[in-house]
């Protein structure tokens, strides 16, 4: 029933001095590089109105006004506070049903043999190659037709699989030791249960990463929120944020207060869980 998984090996080396110095050197400048938006995005989001197209440019407000720019964030859009609910329950939705969608689809494509399973794993994987607006009318009628247009299972539904996620967890799955599984298997345990309580628990490195891509990517996503929800009670934060931009006038200090509020959930749960999800790549990168 099981398929025997080989021990990769790892070749590592060690740096010299000048090349290691000229990394951290490479790095340093790149993280910075990467840092400054969110700098520029903090620093406009409290900075009044005036000082928006000072010039020359100033990095930090002279005076800064980020209460008030909150309220008035508020008062221009009062359903924010919704937004940022509805991208929660949508991220949530889509979350969990990849949860359950894809583990069980890579722990079968990782432990069982079935004819055609190769064949069926790389039509799974190409579906990272068709672009998302190749598909998204044919979607968007999907949706239309099955009654489900500004509703929440129209945002969550058609996100409850991915086939990175897919891929991802198998190569993770590959990487246990089946005589763990088969262990529990002799002990009395179905294939459920052995995937539950011994292959997940085996598997935490990769499970946050998948969670931080696959809340990343539903948190952020605006194409398809913005063609299936119509109203303020199905709207997410990224086309609440959009809505912040006028037809003659943006108030980019409104837009960026918006912006850093929906920000901060990504990046603090990145903080929280980056070592899980650098180890967890690099246990989904292994060649099996």
């Amino acid at each position: 029933m099981f398929r025997r998984a080989s021990t990769p090996s790892n070749g590592y080396r060690d740096l010299s001095l000048p090349i290691a110095l000229f990394s951290y050197a490479v790095l340093i400048a790149g993280a910075i590089v990467m840092i400054l938006p969110f700098i520029w995005m903090g620093s406009t989001a409290c900075k009044p109105s005036p000082e928006l197209s000072t010039i020359p440019v100033r990095w930090l407000p002279q005076n800064p006004v980020c209460g008030d720019n909150l309220n008035a964030l508020y008062d221009t859009s009062p359903n924010f506070n919704r937004y940022l609910l509805n991208s929660a329950l949508v991220t949530l939705g889509r979350t969990l049903g990849q949860l359950v969608t894809c583990s069980l689809a890579a722990y079968g494509f990782a432990r069982f043999e079935f004819p055609g399973r190769n064949v069926l794993f790389a039509l799974c994987l190409g579906l990272l190659m068709i672009p998302f607006q190749a598909i998204l009318i044919p979607e968007f009628m999907l949706i239309r037709k099955l009654g489900w247009l500004d509703t929440f299972r129209a945002l969550i539904v058609p996100g409850t699989f991915s086939a990175f996620a897919l891929f991802l967890l198998r190569q993770a799955f590959l990487q246990i030791p089946i005589e763990i599984e088969e262990a529990a298997i002799i002990d009395g345990a179905n294939p459920l249960r052995v995937l539950w309580h011994v292959t997940l628990p085996l598997s935490v490195p990769a499970l946050a990463a998948f969670a931080v891509i696959t809340v990343q990517a539903a948190w952020n996503d605006f194409l398809y929120p913005l063609i299936v929800s119509n109203t303020p009670n199905t709207r997410v934060v990224t086309i609440g944020i959009a809505l912040l931009q006028g037809e003659r006038r943006t108030p980019w200090n409104l837009l960026m207060m918006g912006s850093f509020l929906a920000t901060l959930p990504m990046l603090l749960m990145f903080l929280l869980l980056q070592r899980y999800f650098i180890e967890g790549i690099s246990m989904g990168g292994v060649k099996r």
